[in-house]
């Protein structure tokens, strides 16, 4: 054979692979890693917080609404002897709202009516059941015979001449407010400023506020 053997390629070198330091416990965890453990953790607190807020917000047991609806005057009379004096009629509508996730059992429903600063009577209803998140209309009705609040009398038959007189009411109602066998006791009290329009029997104007 003419020529040189080739000679063979030699071999290609081995990579060298360098071995990765080991985590022992005395070992220091990298920066960036304890970092991002430290915000997973406030993002799950925070997470578990705003959750437990949310819960307390809602299951927390709140005082029911009471809105009175109409406010109605009938069967008015002017007594002129032995004192001067007005025989009424007054029928109220109440609007009781639970905005709470329990049921609310009322059992007295009370309405002080008041003129002039002068009580003229109470208006009283029997129990009721709201149910949960919702609302539901009561009606009571008095007769106030021998209103005598001289001299506001005077202004009060001048006002039902007018058609309008202004009320001042406090209505309070007492029951329990729960579901299945938890039941907690529940009172509210709501003092409301009136302008009664009798001659249309509405009400012109409301200003509320719980005491």
């Amino acid at each position: 054979m003419s020529g040189k053997d080739s000679e063979p390629d030699p071999p290609a070198p081995t990579p060298e692979y360098q071995r990765l330091p080991s985590l022992d416990e005395n070992d220091d965890v990298p920066s960036y890693l304890e970092a991002s453990s430290k915000r997973r953790r406030i993002i799950i607190t925070v997470f578990l917080l705003s959750l437990a807020s949310a819960v307390v917000y809602i299951f927390w047991p709140s005082d029911p609404r009471i809105h009175i609806e109409r406010l109605r005057i009938s069967h008015v009379r002017i007594r002129r002897r032995p004192v001067l004096s007005v025989d009424m009629s007054l029928l109220v509508t109440l609007k009781v709202t639970n905005a709470d996730v329990y049921s609310f059992g009322f059992t007295t429903l009370h309405v002080a009516v008041s003129y002039r600063g002068k009580t003229l009577g109470h208006v009283r209803s029997d129990g009721g059941q709201v149910t949960a998140m919702g609302s539901t209309y009561v009606e009571a009705e008095t007769e106030l015979n021998g209103v005598a609040v001289f001299p506001d009398v005077i202004h009060l038959i001048r006002d039902l001449a007018k058609g309008s007189i202004e009320f001042d009411t406090v209505t309070e109602t007492s029951g329990k407010l729960g579901i299945m066998f938890l039941r907690f006791p529940l009172k509210a009290k709501v003092e409301c400023g009136i302008l009664v329009n009798t001659v249309n029997q509405t009400i012109s104007r409301q200003s509320c506020k719980p005491v």
